[in-house]
């Protein structure tokens, strides 16, 4: 017996388990899921999971092929209570949740995996009168988790949201299940207060869910707010890709792993990941670990930095490339980084391509295209902060965009932190980089590996087995890497933050206090700096006028016909949120692109 994570269970079974509890076994629900998060879970090689919950009471977790809990029966308890006991429904609510998977089949157009998916093509009707059925109950329970907050949205309401979600993807509302399925994901990350836990991101799939759901129960015509739905891999052919770098992953829920990139010839990125439970470890480990596709022969390190012919393959509609039956990876020779694409274009055309696209355009979507890596030129300004500046060169010698860089892992036992440390006290040091732009920064970057500079003056000497590159998470920078003496580095100001230095950052604080501490927290803090009246005498009247609308709605408390306080509608609460959500949004991400252009 090992210690193993919990498996992950669909939406419907967590939510049937929570509804079959009684009223007093409901209040306990959140302290027994506290207390089972610290139990030890064991395996026994085949799949079937158990946690001892008390003396005497054991429940058994038996996945189905697809690894995922996706029927009742799969999850047992040995108490006399089951199914209707505590303990399961504590469990249960303890597991990941994911979107449902179809059942495998021998074709490779079915999922291997629940994260290997590819695009079904969208559906082109208007929502249906059964859909907006599932969008209004979507809201609905969102909107009451907003207006509880987080900590009163434990696994109850939760559970309602779950249902809700199982509710949209039977009736086909593949993107508002989506969302749905984020935001649970974020309360429990929040809740347990995972270090991993960002409250923008709660808010963004907060946000995403009551405008898809609401515009939906309205019957809005629009297909791209249906969705599309996941299927699995599609067959690709034989293809010839070049290996980029190889970045760690770390979730906050204790994943770990590696992704390598890859790009193909006509400058179509791919990418192949190995992420198992493990956390920061797993991630350091896996970076060496052999490639499932090539049999062994090949490992990450090797992959990130070769040529490769992957015959048979199969693709996710996002460039993931399957490891299924009959695909198979055969080095060849490759051109390293001066395969056509992955250079050659500015950061502002580059950043306009990420940052483009509509703003019904499906979030997941929007992100995946955020986070396409880029190939730059740069010359090293020195430190700023905890930050580093560096310029873009360009082609024809033009002064270029300054920008910021920033660490993509601050765990010491990575090495994206010190190898950065170490650039930003080079001034003058050229570099060629592999990077990605964070979006919710003006001029940010995020670089994932470095090269020599093409011109080979001022540049970094890296030891032949790295051949040619360093990925900034495993390799580890060391001073003969770098050159004695530098030219004096150009004259570049930091950027401008217009994000950071707007007034918006009063409507951005109420916006996520409205989640973190839900109505009665939004109350009080519209009051202080939220005031509306500091929003208009700083120019946002627009931001001012939806502010005001939300404090009448925050301080609103209704009387039943004896004068007694009631719940008020968390709805409209939700509303007057979501107005003053998009907004900022909006408003951000248009500051957003004009400072990079």
């Amino acid at each position: 017996m090992t210690d193993s994570p919990l498996p992950p269970a669909a939406p419907g079974v967590v939510a049937e388990a929570v509804e079959a509890l009684t009223t007093r076994l409901r209040k306990k629900l959140d302290a027994a899921v506290a207390q089972y998060a610290a139990f030890p879970v064991a395996s026994d090689g085949d799949g079937v999971v158990r946690i001892v919950c008390g003396e005497d009471t054991t429940v058994t977790l038996r996945p189905g092929p697809t690894g995922v809990v996706a029927d009742a029966s799969q999850a047992e308890c040995s108490c006399l209570l089951s199914p209707r006991c505590l303990h399961r429904a504590a469990v249960l609510s303890l597991c990941p949740v994911v979107e449902a998977v179809e059942a495998p089949a021998s074709t490779p157009e079915v999922a291997e995996s629940p994260k290997e998916e590819a695009a079904a093509a969208p559906v082109a009707e208007p929502p249906s009168a059964r859909q907006v059925r599932a969008a209004h109950d979507l809201f609905r329970a969102a909107a009451t988790i907003l207006a509880a907050g987080v900590p009163a949205a434990g696994a109850v309401p939760q559970a309602e949201l779950l249902r809700a979600a199982h509710t949209a993807r039977v009736a086909g509302l593949h993107r508002a299940e989506a969302a749905a399925l984020r935001v649970v994901r974020g309360l429990r990350s929040a809740r347990a207060r995972y270090d991993g836990h960002r409250l923008g991101d709660l808010v963004t799939a907060l946000r995403e869910l009551l405008l898809t759901s609401a515009l939906l129960a309205e019957a809005h015509p629009d297909p791209a707010l249906v969705g599309t739905a996941r299927r699995a891999y599609r067959p690709g052919g034989s293809l010839r890709l070049q290996g980029v770098f190889r970045e760690p992953v770390v979730s906050a829920t204790g994943y770990g792993g590696v992704v390598t990139h890859l790009i193909g010839p006509d400058g179509a990125w791919y990418d192949l990941g190995d992420v198992r439970p493990g956390g920061v470890a797993r991630a350091r480990s896996a970076g060496t670990a052999a490639v499932e596709l090539a049999g062994g022969v090949l490992d990450h390190a090797r992959l990130a930095r070769t040529g490769v012919l992957v015959t048979g393959a199969t693709v996710s509609h996002d460039g993931r490339l399957g490891a299924g039956k009959g695909v198979r990876a055969t080095e060849v020779q490759g051109d390293g980084w001066d395969t056509p694409g992955l250079f050659g274009r500015t950061l502002a055309e580059c950043v306009a391509e990420r940052l483009g696209g509509s703003d019904a355009a499906d979030p997941e979507d929007a992100e995946r295209r955020a986070r396409t890596p880029l190939g730059c030129d740069l010359v090293i300004l020195g430190p700023d902060g905890d930050h580093v500046l560096a310029r873009e060169e360009l082609p024809d010698g033009a002064p270029g965009t300054v920008v910021r860089l920033l660490p993509a892992q601050r765990s010491p036992e990575l090495g994206h932190l010190e190898n950065l440390r170490r650039i930003g006290d080079h001034p003058g040091l050229r570099l060629r980089v592999v990077a990605r732009i964070e979006p919710g920064r003006a001029s940010a970057l995020v670089p994932l590996a470095v090269a020599p500079a093409p011109s080979g003056e001022a540049t970094l000497t890296l030891p032949k087995e790295w051949e040619g590159h360093a990925d900034l998470g495993y390799d580890r920078l060391q001073g003969r890497h770098f050159p004695a003496e530098l030219p004096e580095p150009p004259f570049g100001a930091p950027p401008a933050d217009p994000l950071a230095d707007s007034p918006l950052w009063r409507i951005r604080r109420l916006v996520e206090l409205a989640v973190s501490g839900g109505r009665r927290a939004t109350a009080q803090s519209l009051r202080g700096d939220a005031d509306p009246s500091r929003l208009r005498r700083t120019g946002f009247p627009g931001a001012a006028t939806l502010a005001a609308s939300l404090a009448e709605e925050a301080d609103r408390r209704p009387r039943d016909a004896f004068g007694r306080l009631t719940d008020p509608d968390p709805a409209p609460f939700a509303r007057a949120w979501l107005a003053s959500a998009v907004h900022l949004h909006l408003a951000e991400r248009t500051l957003t692109r004009t400072a990079w252009s």
